[in-house]
């Protein structure tokens, strides 16, 4: 923005603010600030990623709640297991709501989507929908076959690089292709990386995917100064319109194919099945926005979380050795694990577990907003605030756990009852995340998979970097590489000549 452009907007805006906050709002018991806002902008000068670090510093500074002014929103954010139980328990249906920022209008379907609708009949249709027809235990199994075959092609690709020796393998871009693949294939049956790939689609989709992620988060100014609306700041908007545009004609086009082909055994041919006895609640922009969710926070989350874990094995072999011995022990050296063995195999578990907890692929939950006033931790929450709960930093409270900052999976043979409150890395309460389950099985059955099958060793004698990179789901930094090679199961599975 020019500065004839800020000078004409900054009195607007000031205006602006007296009118949305006044005195009597502004006198209430708030939360604590970590430091005065300024004018117009409020805190947003003192925003940088990775944004769950510095919120956790204000933490340490103003408490485990307190707030903050972005433009002429107030921000509370909370970080502390306490706070965030009285958050999803006593708060629960009054926090419900999502706050509607731009992404949600144009790649949401105008806030009608499962992840930015507010609160309602509508929104409780879709949790259902997508609670029995997408996530249940008989869906989840149906298309278990996809999950295990696309993780054999993995472990295929693997083993023709390290059948002889230890191979460098850079894990990212494969946990990348393997996550994105299962959710295309579940969604619509099309493989979108590898040799069987559909060509035709590939390509667009991960631009488009790539794209939208660039929208999230506090990435469009306008979503905090209206005013910004009415001349298109940095063409964010109109950006937003055309990859709106983009993504539903992608959609739209995997319907319409399935409509031509009668297409019945993905997850869009199940949803058209139901359409016809259903019309009225399985339409065509339903269809799209359930896509649309699970394209976009299916396919990150769960590729991240497995090369946090790795990450994290490599600079504690003692422990990755373990869970190779309970694998050995559990599943034997004859045939590759199957995803019905993960809940059987504790360690795992427990490695799972604390992967979740250091390294959450939402470290700042979806933002909730309070329909109404309400009370966090004895202060007022007014209606209308944005409520940010930063889970990374109650999975390293003190307080809660015993050192914190270390990777010791071991902690959770002793706390068999952690609150739901202490550890969430998929939110909690009515708005938590509904495809948990379909995360834990992929996680479980891929991670135990690359475990059992290969002996890991790191590229050098230097630690992995654990640095956090920047993005909505938590990346590393420097992405994975180590070196692997080929254990005795494999050899077995190939020289057999299964099929994998």
């Amino acid at each position: 923005m020019d500065t004839a452009w800020f000078y004409t907007l900054l009195p607007l805006s000031l205006l602006l603010l007296a009118l949305i906050f006044p005195s009597n709002v502004r006198n209430r018991k708030l939360p604590p600030s970590p430091v005065p806002a300024l004018p117009v902008i409020g805190h947003l000068h003192l925003l940088r990623p990775p944004m769950h670090r510095i919120y956790h510093k204000f933490s340490q500074k103003s408490g485990p709640i307190f707030s903050l002014r972005f433009g002429t929103r107030l921000v509370v954010v909370v970080s502390s297991s306490a706070a965030a139980e009285e958050c999803f328990t006593k708060n629960d249906i009054v926090l419900a709501n999502r706050p509607r920022l731009s992404i949600g209008k144009y790649i949401g379907y105008n806030y009608t989507g499962l992840t930015n609708a507010s609160y309602g009949e509508h929104w409780r249709n879709l949790r259902r929908i997508t609670t029995i027809e997408i996530f249940s235990s008989s869906r989840l199994n149906m298309f278990q076959a996809i999950r295990q075959d696309e993780i054999k092609l993995l472990l295929r690709k693997l083993y023709q690089k390290s059948q002889n020796d230890f191979a460098r393998v850079e894990l990212k871009s494969l946990l990348s292709e393997l996550s994105f693949n299962i959710i295309m294939r579940i969604v619509a049956g099309k493989r979108y990386f590898g040799e069987s790939e559909d060509n035709g689609h590939a390509k667009k989709y991960r631009e488009l995917i790539k794209e939208a992620f660039t929208y999230g988060g506090v990435s469009n100014p306008a979503d905090f100064f209206p005013v910004l609306k009415w001349i298109d700041y940095n063409g964010k908007e109109k950006g937003l319109q055309r990859l709106s545009k983009k993504m539903d004609a992608f959609l739209q086009g995997l319907i319409d194919e399935h409509r031509r082909d009668d297409i019945k055994t993905t997850m869009i041919g199940h949803f058209l099945d139901l359409q016809e006895s259903q019309a009225e609640y399985y339409t065509d922009l339903i269809i799209k926005g359930i896509i649309m969710v699970m394209l976009l926070a299916g396919t990150d989350t769960s590729s991240v979380t497995i090369e946090w874990a790795m990450s994290a094995l490599l600079n504690h072999p003692q422990k990755l050795e373990k869970a190779q011995a309970e694998l050995d022990s559990t599943v034997g050296s004859n045939r590759l694990m199957d995803e019905s063995e993960v809940p059987k195999l504790a360690y795992l578990q427990n490695i799972i577990s604390e992967t979740f907890r250091l390294f959450p692929a939402a470290p700042l939950l979806l933002p909730h907003e309070a329909s109404e006033d309400c009370k966090i931790g004895g202060y007022n929450i007014t209606k209308g605030t944005i409520l940010l709960v930063n889970a990374w930093a109650i999975h390293r409270d003190p307080m809660t756990w015993d050192d914190p900052a270390s990777f010791n999976p071991e902690r959770f043979e002793s706390e068999k009852t952690i609150g739901p409150a202490k550890l969430l890395p998929f939110g909690m309460g009515r708005r938590s995340c509904p495809g948990s389950g379909l995360a834990q099985r992929v996680v479980g059955l891929a991670l135990g998979s690359l475990i059992q099958c290969f002996e890991w060793r790191r590229m050098s004698e230097e630690m992995v970097d654990l640095s956090e990179g920047i993005g909505i789901s938590m990346p590393k930094a420097i992405p994975l590489e180590a070196e692997c090679k080929a254990r005795r199961v494999l050899h077995k599975v190939f020289s057999s000549g299964m099929v994998v």
